[in-house]
């Protein structure tokens, strides 16, 4: 994997907690010294985090509202579509709010709350209307990069977008923590106390070399989250998909990517669900270079409990392996009339059908496209690609025996943020130093405004409630009112 080559630098902190226990531990030291000729000068390492679950009788489900946007790209299929909403004649900065780290997840909303995760392992809600903290929940100790053996995002804390859940009534985020480890949290969205805390690392994986970048998904009782490697792809790491339930008992399901070593699981989109809930992943490069396919760089279908279904890889997939150019840098695009359309790092896209992706080779169309990293977006027969050298919209023709995707306009080459499309506008981003919003026609292209909104990561996606929309930043997060 090769992913984001921005580094964060931010503050850090210790915890209350490790100070407490360190000056508590230094006073019994003091208090023996004369009893005991080596007392430690160092703290005892933190204690394991005790497992917390959710009693059923606690369980408050909350329906959500049209005003709510709970996942990444606003629904399990990551289409980023909200219909309806209006078109705006200029684009106006309502609030910014700095946090305690870069924001790499995309902002969710719910009842109000503007929820957002750092990398510094911080939870906050903020008003939606005045970008006030209502709450501030810290989760763990962030890992520096100092401690990692490669990757390029500092400190590392949560990166994946988190998910609501109404049926309990929780925001699920997985939290990278100091001692390289790696929990998912529960958290009222209302009062931000936790309310399930497990750990969900694969059985027999090493924590140290895996990064959680990908989306959390919600399908029932289960939170589905899949991991990757760090930049660099250091150690021995596997693309893995795990499953907890959401009241934070029970064994994890899991599933791996049959490869000797990397094929990690890292688009930001991370899962997405069909409606008979089948789970599609994009996954990397791997180490396989010749031989039978190891299912790396492929699209996968899951089922529900992590059996593979079915998967896709190009011909060329040991070569796209030995070059780096696969397809694990954009989540899988799912279509009108039962299609997939797959892009990654080698500039192809790929056309296949969902109920039988294809194998090697198997797709019904192959079109040059472009470079893409992050999410898609999808409105009628329209598809819009975060490409590295300008957004570009590609148009599905499915009414005939043979279904294809054809170029369509190509937007300014600095707006190559991951999209969502509102009413008849597109929203993305330029991820350049200077992070400006730019707001699209979504039938030609045009621009109809644009908003400095300040450094982003290259993986930064808006999250619309009603007229305003939210941007995590590399500082905090910015609220931008549409006009219409």
């Amino acid at each position: 994997m090769r992913d984001d080559k921005r580094t964060t630098s931010t503050s850090r902190v210790p915890s209350a907690r490790r100070g407490h226990i360190y000056a508590v531990w230094a006073g019994v030291c003091a208090a023996l010294l004369l009893l005991l000729s080596a007392c430690g000068d160092s703290p005892p390492p933190p204690a394991p985090i005790t497992p917390t679950t959710l009693a059923p009788a606690t369980l408050t489900p909350r329906p959500a509202t049209s005003a709510d946007w709970t996942m990444y790209h606003a629904n399990p299929a990551r289409t980023g579509f909200i219909a309806g909403a209006p078109d705006p004649r200029s684009l106006t900065r309502l609030w910014q709010t700095p946090l305690d780290g870069a924001v790499y997840a995309e902002p969710l909303v719910v009842r109000g709350h503007v929820l957002v995760a750092t990398e510094h392992d911080t939870l906050y809600a903020l008003d939606a209307r005045t970008g006030q903290v209502q709450w501030r929940t810290s989760v763990g100790q962030p890992v520096p990069l100092s401690a990692l053996p490669c990757g390029n995002i500092d400190p590392l804390g949560i990166t994946g977008t988190p998910v609501y859940d109404p049926r309990t009534n929780l925001v699920f985020a997985v939290a990278e923590i100091t001692g390289s480890a790696h929990e998912l949290v529960g958290l009222d969205p209302d009062t931000g106390q936790v309310k399930v805390r497990r750990s969900v690392d694969p059985p027999g994986a090493d924590p140290t070399v895996l990064q959680q970048r990908a989306a959390l998904a919600l399908a029932g009782d289960h939170v589905y989250i899949a991991y990757g490697g760090l930049f660099g792809d250091c150690g021995n790491y596997h693309g893995t998909v795990v499953a907890a339930r959401t009241d934070g008992a029970g064994v994890l399901l899991t599933y791996q990517v049959p490869t000797q070593r990397e094929a990690g699981i890292w688009a930001t989109p991370g899962l997405v669900l069909d409606a008979q809930g089948n789970l599609y992943v994009s996954v990397g490069n791997g180490a396989a270079t010749g031989g039978d396919w190891d299912h790396s760089d492929s699209i996968l279908r899951l089922s529900p409990t992590l059996q593979l279904q079915d998967g896709f890889a190009p011909s060329s997939w040991p070569q796209e392996n030995a070059g780096d150019a696969d397809l694990g840098s954009m989540g899988p695009v799912l279509l009108p009339s039962g299609l997939v359309y797959a892009n990654g790092k080698g500039g192809q896209g790929y056309l296949l059908r969902a109920d039988h992706l294809g194998g090697v080779g198997g797709q019904l169309q192959t079109l040059q496209v472009c470079r893409a990293y992050g999410g898609a977006a999808v409105s009628g027969q329209s598809l819009f690609i975060p490409c590295t050298n300008g957004l570009r919209q590609l148009t599905l023709t499915s009414a005939t025996s043979t279904p294809s995707v054809s170029l369509g306009w190509h937007a300014p080459a600095q707006v190559t943020g991951s999209p969502i499309v509102a009413g008849q506008t597109v929203y993305s981003l330029d991820t350049s130093p200077s992070g400006t919003l730019y707001a699209l026609d979504a039938a030609t292209g045009a621009v109809r405004a644009t908003l400095p909104v300040g450094p982003i990561s290259r993986f930064a996606t808006p999250t619309l409630s009603q007229r305003t929309l939210f941007i995590g930043t590399l500082a905090g997060i910015v609220a931008v009112t549409i006009s219409a």
